[in-house]
């Protein structure tokens, strides 16, 4: 599949500057098959404590809060993510497909942008909203 960023394409918020029909053959004109969109709706922050390594058993509850407090353990803050992500098809305008997904804090943007877009295709190609492409093997003359 031949997919092309719209703001590589098209810029920054050009589409914020036109109406829906003009949108619309701006897309068709520069000949697109179909539009996948991927919107971060929300993300959150969580702390969490993690405690030392000892037993966890009930009768030992009050201790754990002891040592929760005096005894060395740590705090993590993860990042989760929320997206949503749709399909249409550019002949009709009709939605073929939708998705929300959560992730954690990647590495780095640039690539849990390019493993989500693997992800929502591999999931599209479960689904059978896109067919699986076969790339030809050479073919010999022996």
């Amino acid at each position: 599949y031949n997919a092309v960023s719209s703001l590589k394409e098209y810029g920054p918020k050009v589409f914020d500057k036109i109406d829906e029909a003009e949108g619309i053959n701006k897309l068709k004109g520069s000949g697109f098959d179909a539009i996948v969109t991927i919107v971060l709706l929300k993300n959150e922050r969580e702390r969490k404590y993690i405690p030392p390594a000892y037993n966890n058993r009930i009768w030992n509850y009050r201790y754990d809060i002891y040592n929760r407090i005096y005894e060395p353990g740590y705090y993590v803050t993860s990042t989760k993510y929320y997206w949503e992500s749709n399909f249409y098809d550019m002949a009709n305008q009709k939605l073929l497909y939708s998705v929300q997904t959560q992730t954690f804090a990647p590495t780095d943007a640039e690539s849990m942008g390019h493993e989500y877009g693997k992800m929502i295709v591999k999931n599209m190609i479960n689904q059978d909203t896109l067919k699986e492409q076969v790339v030809p093997s050479k073919i010999s003359n022996d």
